[in-house]
C-alpha cells in the first residue's frame, strides 16, 4: 500500500484533458480500458487520462497514479488505510480544479468514487455543484445488494449512469438520474475471454485481486486442492502484489502460478475443467465460459459480521444473482473447508450432469446480458462529452 505521504498526482502530458477516469481496481481497470480503446478509434484526438492500472495505460490513457496498486476491500481494511485515502482523494480534487477536464467518468469502485462525487460537488467544481465538469459512472454500485439510499444521493451528485445489468436501470426509476443500460462487456463482440472450458484442462484457482482478500481465501483454496490433487492447478494472479501474497502461502509444485492474461493481450485463454473462484469478476468469465465451480469468499469477521445485517440478496455471484438460482454453489466463511471444497472439484469433474448444467446456464446467462442496449459504454460517453 502507497502510504498517504507519497500520494502524488502527475501533471496531464497535454494541455487539455477531456476526460478523467478513474478505476481502482482491476475489472474496473479492464472494463474502462476496453471504453478507452474504443473512444479512441472514433476520437483519436481526445486527452484522457485515468487513475487506474495497467490496462487504461496499455489502451493510451494518461496514467497519473496507479489505483489498482492500492485497492483494498472490506471496512477494517479501509479503516486501517483511512488517511491514505483521505489524503489521495484531497489530491485528485485539486487536480480536477486546476486542469478541468470536461468529464469525469467514475468506473465501479463506490467507496472511493462515490465521495469523490460528493467533494465535486460540494465545492462547486462539477456541473450538479455549478461547476463545469460533467460527473460521470459506468457501471453501478450494487444498491440492489445494499445501501439502496445511495441512489438518491447519486442522483444528487452525477449527471449521467451507465449500468451493465439490464434489471439495473428499474433500480434508479424512482430518481432523477439518466440509467442507460449499456450492455456488458463480456458479451460483446469484440470480448476475447481469458479462459475457456476443456474437460481434460486443469484446476483454476482464482481468489481475487486484492491482496487482503486473497491473503484469506487462497489458503482454504488451497487446502482445498490439496485434499483433491487429482490433476494440477492453475492459479491466476493480476499483479505482482498478488503473487506475492499466493507465493506466502508455499503452493505444491503441482500448482501454478500464472499473471492473468491481458484484455487486449495475444496470449491464449487458460483452458480448465473446473474452479474455485471468489466472487469477482474472473467468477463472471468462468460462468461465461460454461467452467463448472464454486464460489469461496472468507472476509474479515467483523467486516462479515457488519456485511450479513445489510446485505439483502440471496447470493454473492453475479451469475447465481442473475439466474436467481446457484449456479457456482457458495461457500462464505466457515462452510469453505477443505473437505467440502475437494468434493465440489470432483463433482465437477466426474458430475456429466454437473457439467451440462453448467453449459446451458452459461447460454442462458448471454441471453440475459445480451438484452438490447441503448448504446456501448463508448459510445455512451462520447454522447456524455458532446
Amino acid at each position: 500500500m502507497t502510504t498517504a505521504a507519497t500520494v502524488q498526482l502527475l501533471p496531464p502530458a497535454t494541455g487539455r484533458v477531456d476526460l478523467l477516469i478513474i478505476a481502482g481496481e482491476h475489472s474496473g481497470d479492464q472494463h474502462a480500458a476496453k471504453l478507452v480503446r474504443r473512444l479512441r478509434d472514433s476520437q483519436p484526438a481526445l486527452g484522457i487520462a485515468a487513475l487506474g492500472g495497467p490496462e487504461l495505460a496499455a489502451a493510451g490513457a494518461q496514467l497519473l497514479f496507479d489505483l489498482t496498486h492500492s485497492s483494498v476491500v472490506g471496512f477494517v481494511e479501509v479503516v486501517r488505510n483511512l488517511s491514505f485515502f483521505t489524503r489521495l482523494l484531497d489530491q485528485t480534487v485539486a487536480w480536477i480544479r486546476e486542469y478541468r477536464p470536461r468529464a469525469v467518468c467514475f468506473v465501479d469502485y463506490p467507496g472511493f468514487n462515490l465521495r469523490l462525487a460528493k467533494m465535486l460537488f460540494e465545492k462547486g467544481i462539477s456541473q450538479r455543484g455549478g461547476g463545469a465538469v460533467k460527473t460521470l459512472f459506468y457501471i453501478s454500485p450494487q444498491i440492489w445488494a445494499w445501501k439502496g439510499g445511495r441512489r438518491f444521493t447519486m442522483a444528487k451528485h452525477l449527471d449521467a449512469l451507465a449500468v451493465i445489468f439490464p434489471f439495473e436501470v428499474q433500480s434508479y426509476a424512482d430518481t432523477s438520474l439518466e440509467a442507460s443500460f449499456v450492455g456488458h462487456p463480456f458479451v460483446a463482440d469484440d470480448y476475447r475471454s481469458p479462459v475457456e472450458y476443456d474437460p481434460a484442462g486443469p484446476v483454476l484457482l482464482l481468489p481475487g485481486s486484492r491482496k487482503q482478500a486473497v491473503s484469506r481465501i487462497f489458503p482454504v483454496m488451497l487446502a482445498g486442492y490439496r485434499e483433491f490433487q487429482e490433476r494440477p492447478s492453475i492459479v491466476l494472479y493480476p499483479s505482482e502484489t498478488v503473487a506475492q501474497v499466493l507465493r506466502a502461502a508455499r503452493p505444491p509444485a503441482a500448482v501454478e502460478l500464472r499473471p492473468m492474461p491481458r484484455e487486449n493481450g495475444e496470449a491464449a485463454p487458460i483452458r480448465a475443467s473446473a474452479v474455485l473462484t471468489s466472487s469477482g469478476t474472473m467468477s463472471m468469465h468462468c460462468a461465461l465460459a460454461g467452467i463448472p465451480g464454486a464460489i469461496v469468499y472468507r472476509a474479515h469477521p467483523f467486516t462479515y459480521f457488519i456485511g450479513r445485517r445489510l446485505v439483502k440478496v440471496p447470493f454473492i455471484g453475479i451469475a447465481n444473482l442473475l439466474l436467481n438460482r446457484a449456479m457456482y454453489p457458495e461457500y462464505i466463511q466457515g462452510a469453505a473447508t477443505p473437505a467440502v471444497l475437494a468434493k465440489e472439484l470432483r463433482a465437477c469433474i466426474q458430475n456429466l450432469d454437473r457439467r451440462t448444467r453448467t453449459k446451458a446456464d452459461a447460454v442462458e446467462l448471454r441471453s440475459i446480458l445480451r438484452q438490447p442496449a441503448e448504446a456501448d459504454a463508448a459510445a455512451w460517453v462520447a454522447k456524455q462529452l458532446g
